[in-house]
């Protein structure tokens, strides 16, 4: 099987959603209300989260991590077998990625870790969220053929669906999708345990699993894709036609299953999964195909590091930092702009840190 070279596009996509948390989205945030455009507000605005039913691009941030762990894994997999590893081989080496992410997502969210008090311990974490989603995609991909795991996220998606709508909380109706009486909330308080992030459910807890997990299939269908023997163009069209039919069905879907981030709810997924693939397929078309891929470099060295990145701006203060190395500079101006040149000078120590370690060809992964 002939080995699948890297494509710039891919890492370059990791680094643009990791831009995004290492500092990117803090400085558009912290720029709100003090340029006096709407624009800037309104994209600034994106940047959080709503509080229960609807969308914001923030919330696309995680699905795409999941997705393009999903592409990842497709290329991991098909470089495995080629160098002539089998099925146990690739199983054990999921099964000890998965155990790895979840203990470090454990550490990540609980520092200072009490390990004397597990019922304060939050178990349900998103590198745990990406261990056992690309465990799962593992088992399918090397199991079923591209199609049977589309067939497969369909049928966990209208499972899901139907499983919120027909099964009764205590003390509720079946089919009531509020912050209260949702099935989710109510599985993960029965069932999870140790401390939950929003007190009566997580939302990276047990039953939201399931749908999330097809992010990662979506993401190693993507791969495959882009493993194809066709030409270029071909391979766009796949990825653009797949990607306007998720958003389509998504939105579709969301006229009786609302589109909500914290229910990860089946509308939600072939949304985030749709846009998924046409940003997948925007990168591929402007960096691989025609070729523009200086202006990537900035992303792809974000991109090929982005477990240490992740972790580096939950353990290193980066924001301070920056108040001590650039606070001299931008005092001098008005304070409205202050913070928002804090998080420049932060997202710049994030992106030196990371060129160090490119440069000295030092890449962490699990």
């Amino acid at each position: 099987m002939e080995k699948q070279k890297r494509l710039l596009s891919v890492d370059a996509l990791r680094g643009f959603d990791m831009l995004l948390i290492s500092g990117g989205g803090a400085f558009l945030v912290r720029l709100k209300g003090t340029t006096g455009l709407q624009w800037v507000d309104e994209l600034a605005e994106q940047l959080t989260h709503p509080a229960w039913n609807g969308f914001t691009f923030y919330d696309f941030i995680f699905p795409l991590f999941l997705f393009t762990a999903g592409i990842a894994l497709s290329y991991s997999i098909q470089s495995g077998l080629s160098r002539g590893m089998n099925k146990k081989e690739l199983y054990r080496k999921a099964f000890r990625r998965m155990l790895m992410l979840i203990v470090l997502g454990i550490l990540d969210k609980n520092i200072p870790l009490n390990i004397f008090g597990p019922g304060q311990i939050r178990y349900g974490t998103v590198l745990g969220r990406i261990g056992l989603a690309t465990f799962i995609t593992t088992l399918l991909y090397l199991n079923l053929s591209s199609k049977q795991r589309l067939y497969w996220v369909g049928g966990i998606l209208m499972a899901y669906c139907a499983a919120l709508f027909l099964i009764p909380v205590p003390g509720y109706n079946a089919g009531d999708l509020s912050f209260e009486g949702n099935l989710v909330g109510w599985f993960d308080r029965t069932f999870m345990p140790g401390r939950l992030l929003q007190k009566t459910y997580d939302e990276n807890a047990l039953l939201t699993q399931l749908p999330a997990h097809c992010l990662a299939v979506l993401g190693a269908f993507a791969g495959d894709i882009l493993q194809m023997k066709k030409s270029e163009y071909k391979k766009l069209q796949y990825l653009g036609i797949t990607g306007v039919a998720g958003i389509a069905l998504g939105l579709l879907w969301s006229t009786f299953f609302p589109i909500n981030k914290h229910l990860w709810t089946s509308s939600f997924i072939l949304l985030t999964g749709g846009m998924a693939f046409l940003l997948l397929a925007l990168f591929y078309w402007a960096i691989d195909v025609l070729g523009y891929r200086k202006w990537a470099f900035f992303l792809k060295v974000i991109g090929m590091n982005s477990l240490v990145i992740y972790l580096g701006t939950r353990f290193i203060d980066f924001d301070y930092s920056s108040t001590l190395l650039f606070g001299g500079w931008y005092m001098h101006i008005a304070e409205k702009w202050q913070p928002a040149c804090n998080a420049l000078g932060s997202l710049l120590l994030v992106w030196l840190l990371l060129y160090f370690l490119y440069r000295k060809k030092i890449f962490i992964k699990v």
